[in-house]
């Protein structure tokens, strides 16, 4: 049984529809035409690793990061320290001092004030021939330092080349000035008129230069700098620009196991600027911690020095008057005194001068709330007490007004969000205002216990002449508003005591340090490989749409698998200089394979003893149906059967220039009845192989080939050959071959490697499942035989064997060598 040969069997609807559908794509095809532009691989990857090396070396701004632990403490209550209950409010976690932390950490005031105090808004740089370096301020030898009250012009570079002594050379870009100048006063932008572009000036450390859109001077680095540079490149930029880009480059984190520690990482071209701006952020932040620490204390401090001051101008007048009694009346030497109640007397009235000091500094507490200005409240310990849950409360009350100035410009009043935050303000206000009010309660309780034992001690005084009473009420006049200058005095020494000892609740673990880290990015070695699998993936990009595209037969097993016709055999490449291969090259595989076809044509139909009259035709001309057609005649011509082939292609007549055949009479003649039929039968080398020709082209070729007349030449032909070779019109382009096939006994369909198109082959598959075509086989011709076959059935047998012609010129392809050596040692015993 032939190749591909199917029995007979009933087709569904189904299975009918997909003959003649090819597969989109032919992943084995994919493979040999990859495997076929190796070079092009090999050559991406030499390109890509040389583009690769030039960026990592010349191009690739290095990015580095330096980090910073510090543990954060509370433990002191503040007015101005985030409290636990509001961020259960917010939902915030339980970290509350490092949660304000790193909001200040990131805050814009912050930085801009470290941008302001530290010029960061000069950027400095050094270029090489290709490569541009950042610098840290620190690593310049020198530092430019502009006049704020100039206008400046952004991102304009200036470079400073290095002359003798403290000389530098400033040299402006050749275009690129602007009248659109910063103010770094205001920090907005002002129009100025045009003007020519600024000479270039040389200039001394210390020297301003001045032009319309800069004004600077240079100063000296008071480090020695241990690289010099050729050139040293300045730009600015604006305070906001240089802020953005700051907080765009901090990240804050906590670490895992105890919360109040906080890593903060600084990202930059410059590792130094990093470490440098690490440790001046923190050390400003341990500042401003620490002063708002004592910012209670201050406010405690000067509070308690304005009563001083008050009470200071009272206990003078008051010891005047008992001086002048003392001096004026004779009084201090009253006889008979009851010391042990006047004793008495005087300790219950400086304890309620006490308590009445107390309760002043807790009416300013509570006038402070009321008025909802906490920025100037005093310390509870003005008012005799330590509270933390109230001092938790005013942190929270501080902490929900700043939230609600925030949701006011986001929210209407009435909205729901603005209703809850309310609620939530008036909460904690009525718990600060009961935490007082049972403070007060407790003063004003201690103040009538004094008065009644004050009173009850007074009674033992009635006794004395109005004269001495009047003595003994001015000396505890006197001695009340002694204590209580004491006891602001005493307090007063509490609060600066705290003053002088506060320490901010920030420590610093680990400060940032140059060791020498290693760049954290751009990750050289992930874009060295993205380049490289880029430029390769581009060949293979190409060949896989070229595969997409691709619309020829390329591939036996996928064309019997769609067209499900029988393979008659498989033709090689034809190097002969003409068609006549059987017949010039007979011992070549070409030549085998033709005899091939011979033995596999029996199969097409049943052998009955009466002549084969066999069609051979294809989808379009350039296929090699005629190059088949002589072929086959010749090999069955010299297998002693008497063979005549007809050239009935009468559109493109081509059989008689191979034979050498005049082709001044043909078929055509014939038809038309010009000629008779011996005049249009030629002889050939071969003596059973006789060729008729297709004659003069005629202007009805089609109705010549269906006519009659044509029918009866090839009934008459039958009784004389044993074969008919018809070499017949492509089937693409014209329907004579489907008519000639009606007389014909076998019908051979020519496919040419890499030529003939999937979808020319639909008709000819329908016809031939729909039974409209009988006995039709495939020849597959102009096969590559370097390629293989790859079906297993032998055909074109293949080179390296000494069989055929073509094996003294054959050269084992590489990969077969190094298959066979693979083999060859598995195989061994």
């Amino acid at each position: 049984m032939i190749p591909g040969k199917e029995t007979t069997v009933e087709k569904n609807d189904s299975q009918k529809d997909k003959y003649g559908s090819f597969a989109l794509f032919d992943i084995e095809h994919f493979l040999r035409r990859v495997l076929k532009n190796w070079y092009w691989f090999v050559f991406m990857l030499l390109v890509g690793y040389v583009v690769s090396w030039v960026y990592s070396k010349y191009y690739a701004q290095s990015t580095y990061a330096s980090n910073l632990s510090l543990s954060v403490s509370n433990n002191t209550a503040s007015y101005f320290t985030p409290n636990q209950s509001i961020n259960f409010i917010w939902g915030q976690g339980g970290n509350q001092d490092g949660i304000y932390l790193k909001k200040m950490l990131l805050s814009r005031s912050h930085n801009e004030y470290l941008v302001k105090e530290l010029d960061l808004f000069v950027n400095y740089y050094t270029k090489g021939a290709i490569k541009s370096t950042y610098l840290d301020k620190d690593d310049s030898p020198v530092f430019l330092q502009i006049d704020k009250k100039h206008l400046q012009q952004l991102n304009y570079s200036v470079t400073l080349i290095p002359k003798s002594g403290n000389t530098y050379e400033v040299v402006l870009p050749d275009e690129g000035q602007s009248t659109n100048l910063y103010s770094y006063e205001s920090e907005s932008f002002q129009g100025i008129n045009t003007y020519a572009k600024p000479a270039n000036k040389t200039i001394k450390v210390g020297e301003w230069y001045t032009s319309p859109n800069l004004k600077f001077r240079l100063i000296q680095n008071p480090q020695k700098v241990k690289i010099k540079f050729d050139n040293i490149i300045v730009n600015l930029n604006s305070v906001n620009e240089t802020v953005n880009d700051i907080v765009s480059t901090i990240g804050v984190d906590f670490d895992k196991e105890i919360n109040t520690i906080m890593i903060i990482t600084k990202k930059g071209f410059n590792l130094n600027g990093t470490v440098n701006f690490l440790n001046k952020t923190v050390a400003e932040l341990q500042k401003k911690r620490l002063a708002d620490k004592n910012t209670i204390n201050k406010n405690t401090d000067n509070y308690l020095q304005e009563n001083l001051n008050s009470i200071r101008t009272k206990l003078d007048s008051s010891a005047q008057v008992l001086n002048y009694l003392k001096t004026s009346e004779k009084l201090y030497d009253i006889k008979d005194r009851d010391e042990k109640s006047l004793q008495r007397i005087k300790e219950l009235e400086a304890k309620k001068a006490d308590l009445s000091s107390k309760l002043s500094s807790l009416n300013n507490i509570k006038n402070s709330l009321e008025t909802q200005n906490l920025e100037n409240m005093i310390s509870t310990n003005a008012a005799g007490f330590e509270d933390g849950l109230f001092s938790a409360s005013v942190s929270e009350l501080k902490a929900l007004y700043l939230k609600r100035r925030e949701m006011a410009a986001i929210y209407t009043p009435n909205s729901e969000p603005m209703k809850e935050i309310n609620r939530l303000i008036n909460d904690a206000r009525s718990s600060s205002n009961n935490s007082l009010r049972n403070y007060y309660t407790g003063f004003y309780n201690e103040i009538n216990k004094i008065n009644q034992q004050v009173a009850e001690a007074n009674s033992d005084l009635d006794s004395y002449p109005e004269k001495e009473r009047r003595y003994l009420d001015a000396e505890r006049g006197y001695n009340m508003i002694e204590a209580t200058y004491n006891s602001l005095l005493g307090r007063q020494n509490e609060t600066q005591m705290k003053l002088a000892t506060n320490q901010s609740d920030i420590s610093v673990i680990d400060p940032a340090k140059n060791v020498g880290q290693a760049p954290i990015g751009p990750n050289v070695k992930a874009t060295k490989f993205g380049i490289i699998g880029g430029l390769l993936f581009l060949p293979l990009l190409f060949i896989l749409v070229g595969e997409l595209l691709d619309n020829k037969i390329r591939n036996i097993k996928e064309l019997l698998g769609a067209t499900r016709i029988p393979l008659l055999g498989v033709i090689g490449n034809n190097n002969n200089e003409n068609m006549l291969t059987v017949l010039e090259q007979p011992k070549s595989s070409v030549s085998e394979a033709f005899r091939g076809i011979r033995a596999n044509m029996r199969f097409l139909s049943n052998e009955n003893g009466n002549s084969k009259v066999i069609l051979v035709t294809s989808s379009i001309g350039g296929e090699g149906k005629t190059y088949v057609s002589i072929n086959l005649a010749s090999v069955l011509g010299l297998s002693d059967k008497k063979t005549i082939l007809l050239g009935m292609d009468l559109r493109k007549p081509k059989i008689f220039g191979d034979f050498k055949i005049d082709n001044k009479y043909g078929i055509s003649n014939y038809l038309t009845g010009e000629v008779s039929i011996d005049q249009i039968i030629n002889k050939t080398k071969i003596p059973n192989l006789d060729v008729a020709t297709s004659g003069p082209i005629p202007p009805n070729p089609s109705e010549l080939l269906m006519s009659e007349r044509n029918i009866k030449f090839i009934q008459e032909l039958k009784e004389k050959y044993d074969y008919i070779i018809i070499d017949s019109p492509p089937v693409g382009l014209v329907a004579d071959s489907y008519d000639l096939m009606k007389h014909s006994d076998a019908n051979i369909y020519v496919v040419r490697h890499e030529y003939t198109e999937k979808y020319m082959l639909k008709m000819i598959t329908e016809k031939y499942h729909n039974n409209e075509i009988e006995h039709m086989g495939l020849v597959y011709n102009d096969y590559n035989t370097k390629q293989g076959y790859g079906y297993g059935y032998g055909y074109g047998y293949g080179y390296g064997y000494g069989y055929f012609d073509e094996d003294k010129n054959y050269k084992e392809p590489l990969l077969i060598k190094i298959r066979n050596k693979v083999r060859a040692i598995f195989n061994k015993k």
